[in-house]
């Protein structure tokens, strides 16, 4: 046998085993949930959503990716927590499920910097200038130093708004 005609039979062994995984695959993208039932949210931002107006109860399959509130008249909140998928189900008084929806949350759609100092990361948002951006999987000594800021200057706020108001 001529090595052009071993390199053409393996191949077209390749080819098949291609085809076989595919077609083995098949099944698993035909359960992906249709476009209409799926609520895309970025990390750290929330989504105004149209549920059914009879809900009870709202069950979140993991709240580390996803956060759902109901406000009156079947609006919800979706508030993307964590990277990844998850999904929500909406049930009535009676335990009926009105829907079950899949949440996916994805990582921040502007502009980012990412620094790293060994193992550590470190994301800026640079538009127009660089600012400290807190985002899952950063360094835990940057994340805290950031957290610890925004904190800070959040209390600093309220005081001085409790102090105007106090002056009026």
């Amino acid at each position: 046998m001529s090595f052009q005609s071993k390199r053409a039979r393996m191949r077209a062994v390749f080819v098949a085993r291609a085809l076989a995984a595919g077609t083995m695959l098949l099944p698993v993208g035909g359960l992906a949930a249709p476009a209409d039932d799926l609520i895309a949210v970025s990390v750290d931002q929330a989504k105004l959503v149209k549920f059914p107006e009879k809900i009870a109860t709202i069950v979140v399959g993991n709240p580390l990716i996803a956060d759902v509130t109901l406000q009156p008249g079947g609006m919800v909140v979706v508030t993307g927590k964590g990277y990844g998928a998850t999904n929500v189900i909406a049930m009535d008084r009676m335990g009926t499920v009105l829907m079950d929806r899949v949440v996916q949350v994805e990582g921040p759609t502007d502009k980012l910097v990412t620094v790293y100092r060994g193992v550590d990361r470190e994301t800026y948002t640079c538009t127009p200038e660089c600012q400290r951006r807190v985002r899952l999987g950063d360094g835990e000594t940057f994340f805290r130093s950031a957290i610890g800021q925004a904190g800070t200057l959040s209390t600093q706020a309220i005081t001085a708004g409790n102090a105007a108001r106090l002056n009026n």
